[in-house]
């Protein structure tokens, strides 16, 4: 999610693993290792259709479906097969489909549609739609990027275990030196899968290739890799740490402790370098097929068909790219109305470009590009999120249990200019939700913004939204963990659009030109993601629009150009899904008049988890129609 310590994490998107975001794409979000599993085939509880509903039964076939990932058990906060890494492969992503399939085709003989409750027809469509979603992505298994700056794998797998591995015990540490071995053969699953995606005419551009060295070569730079290094690696660090706070609270003792430490480096040392030298290889390998000139998917082969398909899976709709696009620019025209209404109130005198300028460039609306200015960002952002915190039982009738922190990105996957992004805490709560801030260049962080990227990526925003998800208890287990990037970012847009109407935000008026500077910021997204997968832009011709219409920061807007190069039609979620959560609000204060009620239409949205758009949108109008009665 944009802009997505031990106990902390991470969304951006685990996609479903979005959330980091996030975010091994296909490979990831459908891997397999021999999970122990009942299967749906054999039946997965005898007598199901006469003993249980259909609630218990999902949630007897989603316990079934987390086996099949290690990593998901640990987002989780679970231990179960914490010494493994999910595989990478074809093979395992067609394993899980086989079951979901088998799962949906029992489900469909256990119970009859007409007897079922509306929440529970929900649950039933939304399992349905999964199955749907999985077979539809079987055809463009290696139509994307395996490695690349924002999400590569090289990336994933260290921010997994430094912030997601839960060390309590020497076991817990001993599974965590098992999964730094599991890297390598992880890892030449993904060289392999970025072959022959190469082969099908794939093609890196020259950002991601060179993101992806920078990355993998900070991950094995430092000790124990260089013993003249004057640091130790984020990895090692961090390993050591563990091990230094079991000897401590004397969980082991000084001889376990040195056992453990010879086993962490020499799985750094013997396996996890190796495989990260392959990646580099792999990389600096690609740069000769590299294309000077950086366009999207739509001048690969079959590029057409899978851009049409991310829209699809991406937005949950069925607007084409000829549709988004135009709604991109209907948006842009819009909202630069509303900057030339700010522009005037502060009394500026020039074209909206200059303002834009103005605004881009002026010391006054940056930190200090210093620890002190990093130090400053963070308890600013802390103070804009406890500031709204008291307000929110006037909006909301849900509000979340789980804390949320604001943090700096680790260093080997901090880029300048990169967007924030939220990781959420684990169900129980015993890891709280992250905002995570890109800090490196201070210039790239203007003060004018910092409000709106607070609510959005904290409160009312994705902490929120994900919280309140995690924590629902009245609905099937699967729907507390879905993720559909339309609705957390659509939600996360409307959250900057209410806090507007929240007594004490954007008081100055350069705060409310930073909100107008987000949302606008998500409308070009419409007009640039779709230009250049679609219409053949450039990424110099989206980097020039993106510039005339908006302040923005010229390394911000590079990153994202790139991001949405690597990360076809995600950009385009996040307008369409506030746009449609706008559509749904406006219709029931239409339709309900004075019975209308704010913190109930909020309730309505966030409490069934996440859902795709027209299963939102059913929602909505049952409980409009529910309250008309």
């Amino acid at each position: 999610m944009d802009h997505s310590t031990k106990p902390i994490k991470a969304l951006a998107y685990r996609s479903q693993r979005a959330f980091l975001g996030l975010t091994l794409g296909i490979a990831l979000a459908a891997c397999s290792q021999g999970a122990d599993k009942t299967s749906a085939e054999n039946g997965t509880v005898e007598g199901a259709k006469s003993t249980l509903t259909l609630t218990q039964w999902l949630d007897e076939q989603y316990a079934t479906e987390l086996q099949f990932s290690p990593i998901e058990l640990t987002f989780l906060g679970r231990k179960e097969r914490n010494d493994e890494i999910d595989a990478f492969t074809y093979e395992a992503f067609a394993e899980q489909l086989a079951w979901k399939t088998a799962s949906v085709v029992q489900m469909k003989e256990l119970f009859d549609p007409s007897q079922l409750t509306g929440d529970e027809l929900l649950s039933y469509d939304l399992w349905v739609y999964q199955l749907q979603r999985m077979q539809e992505s079987k055809a463009f298994f290696y139509d994307g990027l395996v490695f690349e700056q924002m999400n590569g794998v090289q990336n994933f797998v260290p921010t997994f275990l430094i912030n997601f591995h839960r060390v309590e015990n020497a076991d817990d540490m001993t599974a965590y030196i098992e999964r730094v071995r599991a890297v390598k053969p992880r890892m030449e699953e993904a060289i392999a899968n970025a072959v022959k995606a190469a082969g099908k005419g794939v093609v890196s551009p020259p950002f991601a290739l060179d993101g992806t060295i920078t990355q993998a070569r900070s991950i094995i730079t430092g000790k124990p890799f260089d013993t003249n290094a004057a640091k130790d690696s984020d990895l090692w660090a961090d390993m050591r740490q563990e091990v230094k706070t079991l000897l401590e609270a004397g969980t082991i003792d000084s001889i376990a402790a040195g056992q453990l430490t010879a086993q962490a480096k020499d799985a750094l040392i013997n396996h996890l370098q190796p495989a990260y030298e392959d990646i580099i290889q792999w990389a600096e390998n690609e740069k000769d097929r590299a294309p000077e000139v950086s366009t999207g998917v739509g001048s690969q082969p079959g590029g057409a068909a899978y851009y049409a398909y991310r829209l699809r899976s991406q937005t949950t709709t069925d607007l084409t790219a000829d549709e988004i696009h135009q709604i991109g620019l209907d948006e842009v025209a819009r909202l630069r109305k509303d900057m030339e209404a700010i522009k005037d109130q502060v009394g500026f005198d020039g074209s909206l470009q200059d303002f834009f300028e103005h605004v881009r460039d002026g010391e006054w609306n940056y930190y200090p590009n210093t620890d002190e200015g990093r130090q400053g960002y963070i308890d600013d952002a802390t103070a804009a999120i406890d500031g709204i915190k008291a307000q929110l039982p006037n909006y909301f009738g849900l509000l979340p249990q789980a804390d949320l922190v604001v943090k700096r990105v680790e260093p080997f996957r901090e880029r300048d200019g990169a967007a924030q992004h939220y990781y959420p805490g684990t169900p129980d709560g015993s890891r709280p939700g992250i905002y995570y801030a890109h800090l490196s260049d201070m210039t790239a962080m203007p003060k004018n913004q910092l409000e709106v990227i607070a609510y959005h990526e904290g409160l009312p925003g994705h902490h929120m939204q994900i919280s309140i998800a995690q924590e629902l208890e009245d609905v099937p287990q699967f729907r507390t963990q879905a993720r559909f990037t339309a609705y957390s970012e659509g939600w996360g847009l409307y959250s900057e659009y209410l806090a507007k109407e929240i007594p004490g935000t954007y008081l100055d008026p350069y705060q409310d030109f930073g909100r107008l500077t987000g949302e606008i910021w998500r409308a070009i997204r419409l007009v640039v993601d779709t230009g250049l997968h679609a219409k053949g832009w450039t990424e110099q011709e989206a980097i020039d629009y993106f510039a005339a219409n908006s302040p923005e920061p010229l390394e911000s807007i590079t990153s994202e150009i790139q991001r949405y190069i690597v990360m076809p039609g995600q950009a385009t979620t996040y307008k369409i899904g506030m746009l449609k959560i706008l559509e749904l609000r406006a219709e029931a204060k239409a339709a309900l008049g004075d019975n209308f009620d704010i913190r109930t239409f909020h309730d309505v949205v966030l409490g069934g988890g996440a859902l795709p758009l027209p299963l939102l949108e059913r929602k909505v109008r049952r409980w409009i129609n529910e309250t008309q009665q």
